[in-house]
């Protein structure tokens, strides 16, 4: 009943019929069943009374599980079909109740139909949008390369808008005659002026980390490219990773954000920077100097885990937050992609009592192969 029946509605369009939680599923099973009931209690009855209003209900709960609109049509004339035969020979109703019967039944059927093509056909814009916005995704968030020198990559996204696939969490890899230069970042704010500036940083990102060799002047020049933009008020958290594969070290910048997680032998530490700088856009009004790379010594088999705070500021309903750090260890070693699978199966079951994720989520795991 719920999710099983027609995959498209009426007129055309691509949107599968989204399957109904179980919890609606069963209050409409019980709903059906009440009608069932109320129809064999008409049976049972003796002359002068009629329960047949009730079939007006059919087409309405039918309309629940269906996105074309022949269906609650065709109920509703079944459904008038089976008041008549139950009214058929009960001479003590009088005729206003037969005819109360057919117009409680037409109304409700018109009004089913009326509900399924106008769900449907918001349905099949919120596809074409979301069809849309997956396109803008595969053209601003390239998907990195699983392995790019020594090292292996995987990264999640999810937006937390049900109408969008992307928002402002981004995420890119390059490689570049300085090293590989990774950067993961969350704009402030939600909708499309968080995509817009998105895009900003991005494409400054691709052109002046493969000109500028300084990581922490790379940053600087994000900064200033969020600077030139009209005053909007938005700025971008960031982490910018260099890594020299070459001599083996690597280089970390947090533009005020959350500390990035390191897995080295089962035990996970937080990178806390030794000075905390403000994120990408803000660095003119903290007055006491540039961005600070500080040196990161990997060793064969780390696991490094960048992500933004959609993931560990999510809460569960008692309002806890996820405790990544806490996670991260006990999840199985595995590539990058077995660990931020198991990481999002994790988030989603801890924040789904809640309603879902409050704000866009994304990680990026490098892991240093042996």
């Amino acid at each position: 009943m719920a999710g099983s029946g027609d995959g498209t509605a009426d007129g055309g369009g691509d949107a599968p019929l989204p399957r109904l939680p179980r919890r609606i599923r069963l209050l409409l099973c019980g709903a059906f069943l009440l009608l069932v009931g109320a129809v064999v209690a008409d049976l049972v009855t003796g002359p002068g009374t009629t329960l047949s209003p009730v079939l007006a209900v059919a087409p309405v709960l039918v309309g629940a599980t269906t996105r074309r609109a022949r269906v609650p049509l065709a109920t509703g004339a079944a459904a008038a079909v089976v008041a008549g035969l139950l009214e058929e020979g009960n001479t003590r109703l009088p005729g206003s109740v037969h005819l109360a019967s057919l117009v409680t039944i037409t109304a409700a059927t018109l009004a089913s139909t009326a509900n399924v093509v106008l769900i449907a056909a918001r349905e099949r814009e919120l596809f074409q949008v979301r069809t849309v916005a997956e396109a803008a995704q595969r053209a601003l968030l390239r998907p990195p390369p699983e392995r790019i020198g020594p090292l292996r990559l995987a990264v999640r996204y999810v937006a937390a808008a049900a109408e969008a696939r992307i928002g402002g969490d981004l995420y890119e890899v390059a490689r570049t005659p300085f090293g590989i230069r990774i950067l993961l970042g969350d704009v402030q704010g939600h909708g499309l002026p968080a995509v817009e500036t998105a895009a900003d940083v991005l494409g400054a990102f691709r052109t002046a980390a493969r000109t500028e060799p300084d990581l922490a002047r790379l940053a600087e020049r994000l900064d200033a490219a969020l600077a030139d933009r009209p005053a909007d008020g938005r700025f971008v958290t960031a982490v910018l990773l260099d890594v020299d594969h070459r001599e083996g070290t690597a280089r970390l910048v947090n533009c005020g954000h959350p500390h990035p997680l390191l897995r080295r032998a089962g035990r996970v530490t937080e990178l806390a920077p030794a000075r905390h700088a403000p994120p990408l856009g803000l660095l003119g009004l903290a007055g006491d100097g540039g961005y600070q790379a500080e040196p990161l010594d990997p060793h064969p088999g780390d696991l490094l885990v960048l992500y933004t705070d959609g993931v560990s500021e999510a809460r569960d309903p008692a309002g806890a937050f996820y405790p990544l750090s806490a996670r991260l260890a006990r999840f199985p070693a595995g590539t990058p992609d077995d660990l931020l699978d198991a990481l999002l199966t994790d988030l989603a079951a801890w924040v789904s009592p809640a309603g879902g994720l409050a704000d866009d989520a994304a990680a990026l795991a490098v892991h240093w192969e042996r």
